[in-house]
């Protein structure tokens, strides 16, 4: 069974890819490479003793993508290009609406048009802006505090607004919380082209020698210690997430059209996670506190029990895993896939 994993070859995308193959199910990846390396394919290959089939592509090309629809057979769409970085989404809001909002609608025609009518939508628990309370429920009100998290509060709701349309389609929009670590065997883990922008590649980057040291944007929120608290989910349970979406598809287990968060239901401060890295590699983080970042909040955290009771997913794996793995993935490549 075929299944379009558009930008594939990245962080998250990697690591869903083995476990489609582990699940049984073919992946078929269409990435562009502006944040991804086929590298990270050849480790999927080898990890899981299976070929991915790669077309180099981007979702805003809609010959690419019929041309994709047409040669092969899919079953259904796992859509995770996009940018994903909060602050440059700030500084650069038409250069995300343009790649994430215009990419998705251009893939969602091509769909129409090739009669193509599931898809899985990697979206974000941006969407839910500063939220009154924690934790947060699927239910909770939607606003944004930054243009990353508009493009995909604009997204869902183009494709709620395609559903309402075309009720045949399977649409399942996933909320993640905050992905980290990697795949345990060291070889697969986030590797930002540029300055990472999130947490957990800034400490391993520091640890391993490769940045001098930490910016913590903020020390003065209402939290316990000062500094933000997010709710951290390691990739490979995020990863088994898209494939329980895609397995409750077949087994018609589910709405046609439904939100679950993908959360652990913890959250941790930026000073905890940095305490849990240095456990697990040894290292002293150097840090330096600095203003807050625009589009920052102060806590988010996830009430995920609806996604164990539609989907019969939850996360497993805690904070040492999250660290460990991570530290392995950056200290065996320290220089990420270059």
């Amino acid at each position: 069974m075929n299944i379009l994993v558009t930008g594939g070859a990245g962080y998250i995308g990697s690591h869903t890819c083995i476990e489609l193959l582990d699940a049984g199910f073919n992946p078929i990846v269409f990435d562009n490479l502006s944040n991804s390396s086929t590298i990270a394919l050849d480790r999927v290959e080898e990890i899981t003793g299976k070929k991915i089939t790669f077309i180099r592509g981007d979702v805003r090309d809609s010959e690419a993508l019929d041309q994709v629809f047409s040669q092969h057979d899919i079953y259904a769409v796992i859509h995770f290009a996009g940018l994903k970085a909060v602050g440059e989404s700030v500084e650069k809001p038409i250069m995300y609406y343009d790649n994430n909002v215009s990419g998705s609608i251009t893939l969602f025609a091509s769909m129409e048009r090739n009669n193509i009518t599931r898809i899985i939508f990697s979206s974000s628990a941006t969407v839910y802006g500063d939220p009154a309370s924690v934790p947060i429920t699927e239910n909770f009100p939607t606003s944004t505090t930054n243009p990353y998290g508009g493009s995909k509060l604009i997204i869902e709701d183009v494709l709620k607004n395609i559903y309402v349309a075309h009720q045949d389609w399977n649409i399942a929009l996933l909320r993640y919380f905050n992905p980290v670590g990697a795949h345990e065997s060291g070889l697969i883990g986030e590797d930002p082209s540029d300055i990472p922008n999130n947490l957990m590649p800034y400490i391993s980057g520091v640890a391993v020698g490769k940045l001098d040291k930490l910016s913590i944007f903020g020390d003065d929120y209402p939290t316990a210690d000062g500094t933000g608290v997010r709710d951290y989910i390691h990739v490979v349970d995020l990863a088994k997430g898209h494939v329980k979406a895609l397995q409750a598809f077949e087994n018609k287990a589910v709405d046609n059209l439904y939100t679950v968060n993908l959360g652990t239901g913890k959250g941790y401060s930026v000073l905890e996670m940095v305490e849990a890295f240095k456990k697990a590699s040894g290292k002293d983080i150097a840090y330096q506190i600095t203003s807050r970042r625009a589009g920052d909040i102060a806590c988010c955290y996830a009430d995920p029990s609806y996604a164990k009771e539609l989907i019969d997913w939850e996360a497993t794996k805690g904070i040492q895993a999250m660290c460990d793995d991570t530290w392995r993935w950056q200290s065996n490549n320290p220089l990420g896939y270059k």
